[in-house]
């Protein structure tokens, strides 16, 4: 009868120990799962604004090609007239000014465009660094809903097996997880080339 009773102590020491490790799994879940939808939330936020960079580089670097493409008028009227006043060289006073006045508003319109495409081209160039940057953030956050997702699919595992030694090895994902999700959402210059590959 002690036998038995020694078996039942046991047994109900056993099941305690086990319905405190999958708290222990439950609750890491469901952190871990948390902290991937904030990292799913914040990623779905920097892949709209590195759409949007993206859409103000090529509109700007647009606006940048049809400046030139001013210019370029400009400046070939401008030597179109000067021809023109080469090529007649009895013109009156009247005439020749007109035209002089038509050579300098051209010249000063190929000036303006030329300093508006170095603007334009500042702001087309900050726009694709802009991209650059959120893009670094955006595989922060990947490769952190990437490992969020193998712990907590490696913790429900864990809960059906039993075995302690997958839960740190969740763990271990999770810690990953943690490290570049912290890093895209405290811009930390923390990135993997390789896992970016792997996963893009």
């Amino acid at each position: 009868m002690a036998e038995a009773l020694d078996k039942i102590q046991d047994d109900v020491q056993e099941h305690a120990a086990e319905s405190r490790f999958n708290g222990y799994i439950a609750l890491f879940v469901a952190v871990v799962a948390t902290f991937m939808a904030l990292c799913n939330v914040k990623d779905g936020n920097v892949v709209q604004a590195m759409q949007q960079s993206q859409a103000k580089a090529i509109d700007q670097w647009a606006y940048y090609q049809s400046k030139g493409t001013k210019q370029h008028i400009a400046e070939n009227a401008a030597d179109m007239l000067r021809t023109q006043l080469d090529m007649n060289p009895g013109l009156k006073p009247a005439a020749r000014a007109k035209v002089e006045a038509k050579i300098q508003a051209q010249e000063t319109a190929a000036r303006k465009y030329e300093k508006e495409k170095e603007q334009i081209k500042g702001e087309a160039v900050q726009a694709a660094k802009d991209y650059d940057t959120m893009n670094i953030h955006d595989d922060q956050f990947d490769l952190a809903e990437a490992c969020l997702s193998v712990a907590v699919a490696l913790a429900g595992v864990t809960a059906l097996t039993k075995k302690r030694w997958l839960f740190a090895v969740a763990s271990v994902f999770a810690g990953f997880g943690l490290l570049f999700g912290l890093a895209g959402f405290f811009h930390w210059n923390l990135h993997s080339d390789l896992m970016a590959k792997v996963l893009g």
